[in-house]
């Protein structure tokens, strides 16, 4: 009788462990802070981060994060479907070196919702005369992505205020019309567009399930991939709580699948703070209006690096899929074509990066931007 009590205390014992185990493992990834909205509270007051909103007298705002005076200034442009937190993970070290601005841009956080400001243009002229009267005096400027076209073109226009200029992974010549349209990028911005141009379902997080592009990506090998993954478990997630953005308790952060749902939060649908109007200019190419991508890039005058990442395991030894879909911000050829019209541009590449290199390589990204000083300043 002992024996059989031993037993049955030793799988209890047992039981309790693994249920311990999988209650830890699903509250971290139910906690998890996939766009670091919470840096403030968690890291950023502490390391002297304060939050401040700088308004226009056309009556726009842009909000943004300031670091304690470090250093030169540093303003940081986030990319796409993100906020200035998107920069979370660098966010502290740089700011030991650097007196940092991070910025929301327009149609993203909590900076201004005007769809006559989206364009590259507008915004690059706001963000110039947020160097001029906020920051006030010359900077260091980065941008990712479409922060890097903003980067680009703040660069190309305000010399007098840039000592030195990096651009992320930069969407540079494959935005373009005949270009965009083979890219995952301009696909997904479609996707926007055609949302809101329909009334039969009434969130873009549903629409995105049934029609991403990424549904090719995840069904390259099985054709339920992207069903049982990602789409099966988010709808019924919606089904139980209707509005909000899925999140599943047993994906952990590194798969990345509830990063998806959340990058696809956004003001139309009450979830989020990314308005898709800002999406469908870069469809329908209205964002480039008064952009020249050749000029701008001819008339940076600061020393400039193009920071670049190498192909994914999927795409390699290039960067488009089986369909001739580029899975990546630019190709080698986009990449070297913007170096070499850059007066003074250099190629930085091979990072091991799906796009987001501060994020995904925060150390690499880091050793650029201080690399970059050291030169400047010595």
């Amino acid at each position: 009788m002992n024996k059989v009590i031993k037993v049955i205390l030793a799988v209890i014992v047992v039981l309790l462990i693994i249920a311990a185990g999988v209650g830890i493992f699903a509250y971290r990834n139910m906690s998890y802070d996939i766009l670091n909205a919470n840096f403030l509270k968690k890291k950023g007051y502490k390391s002297g981060f304060t939050e401040n909103t700088a308004k226009l007298s056309d009556g726009s705002e842009i909000y943004y994060i300031e670091g304690p005076e470090n250093g030169p200034p540093l303003l940081l442009l986030h990319g796409q479907q993100v906020t200035c937190f998107d920069y979370a993970k660098v966010l502290p070290k740089l700011s030991k070196d650097f007196h940092v601005y991070a910025p929301d841009y327009y149609g993203h956080g909590k900076s201004s919702k005007n769809p006559e400001k989206y364009t590259a243009a507008a915004i690059g002229s706001d963000i110039i005369w947020f160097l001029e009267n906020v920051i006030g005096e010359k900077a260091y400027i980065s941008g990712h992505s479409s922060g890097a076209l903003i980067a680009a073109y703040v660069s190309a226009n305000a010399p007098d205020f840039i000592t030195a200029t990096v651009l992320e992974d930069g969407p540079f010549f494959s935005t373009l019309p005949g270009r965009a349209e083979n890219t995952i990028s301009w696909l997904s911005f479609k996707n926007m567009y055609d949302y809101l141009e329909q009334d039969e379902i009434k969130s873009f997080m549903e629409y995105s399930l049934e029609h991403d592009y990424m549904k090719e990506v995840f069904n390259a090998n099985d054709p339920r991939a992207w069903d049982m993954i990602i789409k099966e478990p988010a709808l019924k997630y919606l089904k139980k709580h209707p509005g909000q953005v899925p999140k599943i308790w047993y994906y952990p952060p590194e798969l990345g699948v509830n990063a998806i749902y959340a990058l696809n939060a956004n003001m139309q649908d009450r979830n989020g703070d990314y308005d898709l109007r800002f999406g469908v200019t870069f469809y329908d190419f209205s964002w480039f209006n008064g952009f020249d991508t050749e000029e701008i890039l001819k008339n940076i005058k600061a020393p400039t690096i193009v920071m670049h990442v190498a192909p994914s395991e999927m795409t390699k030894p290039g960067y488009y899929d089986k369909n001739g879909i580029l899975l990546a911000a630019m190709d080698e050829i986009d990449a070297q074509r913007a170096v070499d019209l850059i007066p003074d541009g250099r190629y930085v590449g091979g990072f091991k990066s799906n796009h987001d290199i501060h994020a995904d390589l925060p150390d690499e990204y880091i050793e650029v931007l201080l690399d970059l000083k050291n030169q400047i300043e010595s």
